[in-house]
């Protein structure tokens, strides 16, 4: 087993941000905000539906069929974490991580679960009140006789995490925003929230809208589309 020094990684950005983040509406946003793509695979999915939540990336990497580096990890967890594990996108062992581990994750602060691979007790997971993202669901027995590493750089979801990083997630996708671009990212998406809120505002005033949008009408033009015969122009 091979750790990084835990403490190190609850200095990447200040918990106010934590808090900051869960304001937001929709992970769409934070994304769209982003220099590079930090929104995982579509695959990585919230075992129900409306879960969300916000924290600072704890990761494990598990060989896979085998969370005995996960039965460590528990014990090192802090408040404002959340796991991030990678098992090789192994989804036929979902014994990996259950809802015994959930609770007792939970009891430690963390703050949600993130895999590639499969865990298992969603419906305790959900009464709990455990946010958890998955590739799977999976009842199948795990071993512990294989190693694994903890707070190291890990791909889930074709995303790179980072210990530290910031972690976003809803039920639409995951989001890892790098812990240097924290700060950056958040003006972006409050800006464009806000100007989102009054757009949606303003749509919601007015009168059903009858007119085509000018740039949109452009490039519609400009590709040659067409209305059939006796339908009304709208743009």
């Amino acid at each position: 087993m091979y750790e990084y020094d835990v403490n190190l990684i609850h200095q990447t950005f200040e918990d106010k941000w934590i808090e900051k983040y869960s304001e937001f509406e929709e992970s769409a946003s934070i994304n769209e905000c982003m220099p590079v793509s930090g929104a995982m695979n579509s695959d990585i999915r919230p075992i129900w539906p409306g879960t969300r939540t916000c924290g600072r990336a704890f990761t494990v990497l598990c060989r896979a069929g085998d969370n005995l580096i996960l039965q460590k990890a528990l014990t090192m967890l802090k408040p404002g974490d959340i796991l991030v594990i990678s098992c090789d996108g192994f989804k036929e062992s979902g014994g990996m991580f259950g809802g015994i581990m959930s609770t007792t994750a939970l009891k430690r602060g963390c703050r949600g679960l993130i895999t590639d691979g499969s865990v298992r007790d969603t419906m305790l997971m959900k009464e709990i009140g455990f946010p958890v993202w998955s590739r799977g669901i999976c009842v199948k027995m795990s071993t512990k006789v294989t190693p694994g590493k903890i707070n190291i750089p890990v791909v889930v979801g074709g995303v790179l995490v980072t210990p530290g990083d910031l972690i976003f997630a809803d039920n639409d996708s995951v989001v890892v925003v790098p812990s240097g671009q924290v700060e950056a990212v958040y003006n972006k998406t409050k800006a464009r929230e806000d100007a989102e809120d009054a757009k949606k505002e303003g749509i919601e005033g007015k009168p059903l809208p009858t007119k085509f949008n000018p740039k949109y009408a452009e490039a519609y033009k400009r590709l040659g589309l067409r209305e059939e015969p006796g339908c009304e122009t709208i743009y």
